[in-house]
C-alpha cells in the first residue's frame, strides 16, 4: 500500500488540470508575446486564466502577475518593496516563524543594512497583536507575515495584521502558499497589499505562481530582461502553467467548504486514535485555529529521521518539516520558536493530510505508526532513561 501524506510539499495534479493544459503544449504552443496567431491563441488561454484567477480572489486582473513559484513571488515581493519604499525607511517586520524563502530573504537584508524585528510567537505559533503594534516604528516600511505556516498549520490573525498595516500605511505582504485553494482567502477583505500563492499546493502543476499587488503598490525591479507580467517578471510566458493554475484553483474552491469539513474530520480522528494508542506524544499547535489537512507530531525520545525512513519502507509518505529545507539536519525553527525543546522538535513529523486521503488509509498509519514507534523506542537511549527514571 503506498499512502501519500505529504501533502504540504505538493499535491498531485488533477487529471482534469492536466487535460486542460495539454493543448498548450501541442497545439497551441506558440509565445504568447509574440505577434501571429500561435502567439494570439497562447495569450487568449493566459489572459483567461488571469482573468478566472483574479475573480477568485476578488482582485482586478490588472493586479495579478505570474511567477514560477512562491519562493520567487516572496523575493520579487520583499526586495521588490525594500527597493520601491527604502527611502521611506529601513525597517521590516516579519515572524520568527516564515518559510525559509521568507526567513532568508530578510537575513540577507540584515546584511545590507536594514533593520528586521522578527516576532515571537506563544506555544500554537500565533504571533502577538500587542508585539506587532509596539513594533511599529516611523522607519517600518514593510510587514510580512504568513498566512498560514507549512509545518504545523497555524492561521495567523491576517485580518487583524491587515488592518494594523492600513492605519499605519505599512507594506503588508503575506505569503499564502498554504492557504489559497485551501481556505478562504480575499486579499481586499484583509487589507493585504501584495499576497503570494502557488498552484501546486491545490493539485495545480508545479512551476507556476502568482502574486496579487494591489493597485497603488509600487514594486521595484529585481528582474530585468522582458516585459512580460508588467515588467516585474520577465521571461517567456508558462501559458500551460497558467492554464493549469486557474483551474486546479476553480476545482478547489468549487469544493473548499466540503474538503475542509472532511479533511478536519479525517485529521481530528487520527489524532484521537493515536492518542489512544502511543504514549508520550505531543500534537503541535492543536490549539490553534489550523489547516485542516496538518498535523504535527512529536514523537519524544526519538529522532524523525528514523521514523521517517521507517514509513517510507511501509509505503507511507510524510516528512519532518518545510520541503525547502528537508537536506538539513538542524532542528526546525517553527518548532524552535513555539518553545519545543530541541531534542524533541528532532522527533517531530508532519503529516499533510488531503480530500484525496481515505479512513482506511489512516487506519493503516496508525497501526504501522504504533508498530514503529514501539521498536524505535525498544532501541532507543533517550526512552529507555526516561522509562528507568520513571520507575524509580
Amino acid at each position: 500500500m503506498n499512502i501519500y501524506l505529504d501533502n504540504n510539499a505538493t499535491t498531485k495534479l488533477s487529471k482534469d488540470t492536466l487535460d486542460k493544459m495539454i493543448p498548450y503544449l501541442t497545439e497551441h504552443f506558440g509565445n504568447a508575446s509574440s505577434q501571429h496567431s500561435f502567439g494570439s491563441a497562447a495569450a487568449k488561454g493566459m489572459n483567461a486564466s488571469r482573468e478566472t484567477i483574479s475573480k477568485i480572489l476578488g482582485v482586478e486582473s490588472k493586479e495579478l502577475f505570474f511567477t514560477g513559484s512562491g519562493v520567487e513571488g516572496d523575493n520579487l515581493a520583499i526586495r521588490g518593496v525594500v527597493k520601491a519604499y527604502k527611502n521611506r525607511g529601513k525597517h521590516l517586520i516579519t515572524s520568527s516563524i516564515e518559510h525559509p524563502g521568507v526567513k532568508e530573504t530578510f537575513a540577507d537584508l540584515e546584511k545590507e543594512g536594514f533593520q528586521v524585528t522578527y516576532l515571537p510567537v506563544d506555544t500554537n505559533g500565533l504571533i502577538s497583536i500587542s508585539d506587532l503594534k509596539n513594533a511599529i516604528t516611523d522607519e517600518t516600511i514593510l510587514i510580512s507575515i504568513m498566512y498560514a505556516n507549512n509545518e504545523v498549520g497555524t492561521i495567523q490573525p491576517i485580518n487583524e495584521i491587515g488592518k494594523i498595516a492600513k492605519e499605519h500605511k505599512i507594506i503588508f505582504h503575506c505569503d499564502a502558499v498554504q492557504a489559497v485553494g485551501k481556505i478562504p482567502v480575499n486579499p481586499k477583505n484583509d487589507n493585504i497589499d501584495i499576497l503570494v500563492f502557488t498552484a501546486h499546493k491545490f493539485h495545480g502543476p508545479k512551476g507556476i505562481g502568482a502574486m496579487y499587488i494591489r493597485s497603488g503598490v509600487r514594486i521595484g525591479k529585481t528582474i530585468t530582461g522582458g516585459g512580460q507580467e508588467g515588467k516585474l517578471r520577465p521571461g517567456t510566458s508558462n501559458v500551460a502553467g497558467m492554464v493549469g493554475m486557474a483551474h486546479a484553483l476553480e476545482q478547489a474552491v468549487s469544493s473548499m467548504n466540503e474538503h475542509i469539513i472532511y479533511e478536519s474530520q479525517l485529521r481530528d480522528y487520527f489524532e484521537a486514535e493515536l492518542l489512544k494508542s502511543i504514549p508520550e506524544i505531543v500534537f503541535n499547535a492543536q490549539k490553534a485555529n489550523r489547516l485542516p489537512g496538518t498535523s504535527s507530531i512529536t514523537f519524544k525520545y526519538l529522532e524523525g529521521e528514523s521514523i521517517l525512513l521507517s514509513l517510507n519502507y511501509k509505503g507511507i509518505a510524510v516528512s519532518s518539516g518545510s520541503a525547502c529545507s528537508s537536506t538539513e539536519l538542524q532542528p526546525s525553527h517553527v518548532l524552535i520558536a513555539m518553545g519545543i525543546p530541541i531534542e524533541f522538535a528532532h522527533g517531530t513529523i508532519r503529516f499533510s493530510l488531503d480530500f484525496t486521503n481515505t479512513k482506511e488509509e489512516i487506519d493503516y498509519v496508525i497501526i504501522t505508526l504504533k508498530e514503529i514507534i514501539t521498536r524505535l523506542r525498544e532501541i532507543s537511549p533517550l526512552w529507555n532513561n526516561n522509562m528507568e527514571n520513571k520507575i524509580k
